[in-house]
């Protein structure tokens, strides 16, 4: 048994900020993906990912107890399977912010849900919300608290604004130039994040007033902008809000980047040959770069790799 691949995603903009209503937009990211699969010989690994897997059959067999209206599993099939062998088997990086268990919810409910709603169907705004609602509860098995986003996205592979918690859409991206010097990037931290604590940190953090306050008339702000910024085209406004969210990130969200990194992403900003900004909860995992000239930016981190995500 093979089940349909289940791609990573990218969150560009919106990282907590969507926990306050802010935009986001994220999009598919084809390079890493998982399936469900059952083999004759498993590996320690995907013997490892079945006993995860199990603990999480549990958890939705618990769920559907306690919130029938909302999802519908086939829990006997899923538990027959995973006596079978099932596991998860994945190329996303676990703990890199590119939605490792987005794609092992998104696989689990395209499977088992006995009443799913298909990609197939006109989604409309509520359908959208719904499955949000469903993802957000399911994942939050592995994170605590869950927006939902990174299994709509696998489950969907489109592009999705966020507008407000209520208010998401299905959404086209300029297209790419291959030609083009501008570029999105990835640069590999070496450490793994953790979502839960980083999380728990922002949580702990929204008590205070000074940081709320940063968090509207910044973060937010720039974040808005930096969505509506993409989807027009308008690059020259991009890079420089861009600038600005990077910098309000390094000053209120140091616990997020990984020490060895201020410094970089400190120079981005004084250079600006590129501008950092966190990939999901930071921490550790990915970064997330933007450059307006992908030779420069690769010049001046020439002690990274980095990997591109999108060209404009």
């Amino acid at each position: 048994m093979k089940g349909p691949l289940f791609y990573s995603k990218i969150l560009l903009f919106g990282e907590y900020g969507i926990i306050k209503d802010s935009k986001g937009l994220s999009i598919p990211y084809n390079f890493y993906n998982g399936a469900l699969k059952v083999t004759e010989n498993p590996s320690a690994e995907a013997q490892k990912s079945n006993e995860s897997l199990q603990k999480f059959a549990a958890y939705l067999e618990q769920l559907q107890q306690q919130k029938p209206t909302l999802v519908n599993f086939n829990i006997e099939l899923l538990n027959a399977d995973l006596t079978r062998g099932m596991f998860f088997d994945s190329s996303i990086p676990q703990g890199y912010g590119v939605g490792s268990s987005g794609a092992l919810v998104a696989a689990i409910y395209d499977k088992y849900s006995q009443d799913k709603i298909t990609v197939l169907e006109n989604l409309t705004r509520e359908k959208l919300i719904q499955l949000k609602n469903i993802f957000a509860e399911m994942e939050s098995f592995f994170h605590g608290k869950s927006s939902g986003l990174d299994p709509l996205n696998s489950y969907l592979s489109i592009p999705i604004l966020i507008n407000s918690k209520d208010n998401i859409e299905a959404t086209g991206i300029p297209s790419q130039s291959t030609e083009g010097k501008g570029a999105v990037f990835l640069i590999d931290s070496g450490i793994v994040g953790e979502t839960a604590p980083m999380v728990n940190i922002f949580m702990e953090n929204l008590k205070d007033q000074g940081f709320r306050t940063m968090l509207k008339n910044q973060f937010v702000k720039y974040t808005d902008l930096c969505v509506e910024n993409f989807l027009g085209g308008d690059k020259k406004s991009l890079f420089s809000n861009t600038k600005k969210l990077s910098t309000v990130v390094l000053n209120n969200f140091t616990p997020m980047i990984p020490e060895e990194f201020h410094g970089v992403w400190q120079r981005g900003i004084e250079t600006n040959d590129y501008y950092l900004k966190l990939c999901g909860s930071g921490g550790g995992g990915y970064i997330l770069g933007f450059t307006e000239d992908l030779e420069k930016a690769k010049k001046s981190l020439k002690e990274y790799t980095l990997e591109v995500v999108y060209q404009f």
